[in-house]
């Protein structure tokens, strides 16, 4: 039956940037569709455990600054000894760094696509490494922005770095296709994360925005559950390569 292509039960998943917002609420949509979870952060993820745990599903933290590729396949070396297999990859750790482009920084450039690309890149490789060596193929969502498809403004490098990952994406998935792995991006609308709390404390630009998204309304954190877990599902085998939007509509104005 259909509904049971989207069961994840006895998957395990890696979710980067999984103390909050919208690493939290696609943990916690792989953890209710049945998948053991490994979150990784520069923080501790006490919340996330434990709403992962109430669901009756196994949750393991590890964290690691990704701001360099050093922690990656420690990484995966901790997640297949805590469970012996690794099937999903959600790369959603992610910075971003503000200022007019006459005036942007190399630091500012460098720090935003080290993380942002760089390192989703190389987690990429290490988890389709693992995949292989399984033989069962495997699962990747890496998360875009709608700054994959716009130029957005002050915001140079956050651009490059995710035009950058909807690149890759599509180059890994005609790459390793042919080892069962499925390889595609979600790129998320204008969210209520931290990311935005500039944006959303600017009276006028907060109008603005929600006057553009024919939902109207800035996307939460749960909104990305639904589509994480249907790229990460069987329902999902032959779709590869694709950037999803889940943005309300706005590419749609």
């Amino acid at each position: 039956m259909i509904l049971e292509n989207f069961n994840l039960k006895g998957k395990v998943a890696i979710v980067t940037g999984a103390s909050t917002g919208l690493g939290k609420g696609m943990a916690l949509g792989l953890a209710q569709a049945g998948a053991d979870v490994v979150g990784v952060d520069y923080v501790d993820m006490p919340e996330t455990e434990a709403e992962i745990k109430a669901l009756g599903r196994r949750f393991v933290g590890i964290k690691a600054n990704l701001m360099t590729t050093e922690p990656i396949n420690g990484i995966i070396a901790q997640t297949v000894e805590a469970f012996g297999r690794l099937d999903i990859l959600v790369n959603n750790a992610g910075i971003i760094r503000r200022a007019d482009s006459i005036d942007f920084t190399e630091q500012d450039w460098d720090d935003v696509m080290d993380i942002n690309v760089k390192s989703v890149f190389f987690f990429c490789q290490a988890a389709a490494k693992q995949f292989i060596s399984q033989g069962n193929g495997g699962k990747i969502i890496n998360i875009a922005s709608m700054l994959s498809f716009q130029g957005g403004i002050r915001v140079p490098s956050y651009t490059a770095s995710k035009s950058g990952v909807m690149g890759i994406t599509r180059l890994m998935a005609n790459e390793w296709a042919k080892h069962n792995i499925n390889v595609n991006a979600i790129a998320p609308g204008y969210m209520d994360t931290n990311n935005t709390a500039q944006i959303r404390a600017d009276e006028a630009r907060d109008k603005a925005i929600l006057e553009r998204i024919p939902s109207g309304r800035w996307g939460m954190p749960g909104d990305l559950a639904g589509p994480v877990v249907f790229l990460a599902s069987d329902a999902a085998q032959y779709v590869n390569g694709y950037t999803l939007a889940v943005d309300g509509g706005w590419l749609a104005r």
